[in-house]
């Protein structure tokens, strides 16, 4: 009978979103699945947070407590309180003071166009592919990257074509 009740207040308590980082998640998903929707957050980066936290997995998001709730924000906040291993942050040894960090929705965009912005001001060869649109990674050029980049197809056109077959029409001199 206690459980009953149980689930009725849990039906009360339910939210449909669950605000995290600064992200709307989905209450009617699993707690591990709707972390992964957060900029910077994976699968496996969302099973530690749960862990960390000491939330169970398959808890739906929208019955999370509010103390469950900032228990998980303090978790991606404050990582090195929880001695979480560099190898699963995602700026390791940052350029600019050779820290660790780990970058979350807003942050890890402005990183992310703050090191193309360097690789481009260093004139590195990355940065050189990256200000010309072109693939960075050494991918294959010839038949891949032609759409949208300005290029067009190649080929011969069939309006050029048409034009070629057509003889042109001799001006004629006018009279006065």
């Amino acid at each position: 009978m206690a459980e009953a009740k149980q689930t009725k207040e849990q039906k009360e308590n339910f939210r449909y979103f669950v605000r995290i980082a600064n992200t709307d998640l989905d209450g009617n998903k699993h707690i591990q699945h709707a972390l992964t929707k957060i900029k910077g957050v994976g699968f496996m980066f969302s099973n530690m947070v749960c862990n960390l936290a000491g939330i169970d997995h398959s808890n739906k998001t929208g019955y999370l407590t509010d103390e469950q709730v900032k228990k998980i924000d303090d978790v991606l906040s404050n990582l090195s309180k929880y001695n979480v291993p560099s190898w699963m942050l995602n700026r390791r040894k940052n350029y600019d003071d050779g820290k660790d960090y780990h970058a979350l929705t807003g942050d890890l965009k402005f990183a992310e166009e703050n090191d193309i912005k360097r690789l481009k001001r260093i004139r590195s060869y990355i940065g050189i592919r990256h200000g010309m649109g072109l693939p960075v990674r050494g991918q294959r050029t010839k038949s891949n990257f032609r759409r949208n980049k300005g290029k067009g197809p190649l080929g011969v056109k069939k309006k050029e074509m048409a034009k070629a077959a057509k003889p042109e029409k001799a001006a004629k001199p006018k009279k006065d």
